[in-house]
């Protein structure tokens, strides 16, 4: 049985930009309903580096994290600020800030996405941008991997480079054991079926979800589970529903990774991005996940 996170960043984002839940509360209130994990969100008011300077900063979140018996499953670092292409030295000092802060916090898994939006810059050829996120992408695992840390990239609509073979082809080209792909269910709908924000042609699969599970077979370092209904937040990325509320077919979806996909990590993430209501809806996806938990 694999144990259960949430990422923070649910309850930072969107709807809740302008009146964040604080970090100790989503930390205390989630512990309390039996998670076991929490995937933290770099980004103002919470686990960011600047908020967290001092060594006895840092030491104060690892022991509020202890008491409430809950590991940092992954890390997502506030890094897009910068266009990772066309600003490529800045993006990667900053990744750097990240990475130390993340060593000494003990956290071992960051996140990572290609850093542009999925159109071509002015001036930048396709194989100009697949290279230069490849070795982005390279340069950001091996300087994890001197870390004790390892990466997983986060393909979805809202950036460059989701179409299915693209997915795959990246995976081979970076070619590292600490890289691996972070397969969220509601993103891989939107590519697999949807095919949004493809360049060109869309690329969609007839398998849909379970199809492209067998593409990335050996491929899946982290899984975040949520709902699709084939829409997009913003016209940016992809819109994360409660479970029950979309298309996805859990109780095909579940097995293809566990089997299929071959999925042997120990972690389902809740990922409730951008959700309006995430707050008061998190105890009744937990409570899902359990279910598909007990059942698979």
């Amino acid at each position: 049985m694999k144990k259960i996170s949430i990422g923070s960043w649910a309850y930072t984002f969107g709807p809740y930009s302008n009146n964040p839940i604080a970090l100790h509360t989503v930390i205390t209130s989630i512990a309390q309903m039996g998670f076991d994990g929490i995937s933290l969100g770099g980004f103002k008011p919470h686990a960011h580096p600047d908020l967290y300077q001092t060594e006895k900063e840092q030491q104060q979140l690892i022991d509020l994290l202890a008491s409430n018996n809950l590991e940092v499953v992954e890390y997502s670092p506030d890094v897009n600020i910068f266009n990772a292409i066309l600003e490529t030295d800045k993006y990667i000092d900053l990744y750097k800030k990240f990475i130390s802060f993340m060593k000494k916090c003990g956290f071992s898994i960051v996140r990572l996405d290609t850093g542009v939006a999925p159109i071509l810059s002015e001036g930048v050829t396709y194989d100009a941008a697949l290279e230069r996120v490849v070795s982005n992408f390279c340069i950001a695992t091996d300087i994890a991997k001197d870390n004790g840390i390892s990466v997983v990239w986060e393909f979805e609509p809202g950036f460059l480079f989701n179409k299915p073979s693209e997915i795959v082809r990246i995976c081979d080209m970076v070619n590292r054991d600490e890289f691996s792909v972070l397969f969220d269910t509601c993103h891989a709908y939107m590519t697999a079926v949807a095919g949004a924000h493809h360049i060109g042609k869309k690329e969609v699969l007839d398998g849909g979800v379970t199809q492209l599970i067998e593409m990335l077979s050996g491929k899946i370092g982290l899984v975040h589970l949520i709902d699709s209904d084939g829409t997009l937040h913003n016209n940016d990325t992809s819109t994360h529903r409660p479970f029950g509320e979309g298309f996805i077919d859990f109780d095909e979806v579940i097995p293809a990774l566990l089997h299929q996909g071959r999925y042997f990590a120990d972690w389902w993430v809740i990922d409730l991005c951008f959700w309006p209501d995430a707050w008061n809806v998190t105890r009744k996806c937990k409570d899902y996940v359990d279910a598909l938990n007990l059942k698979y």
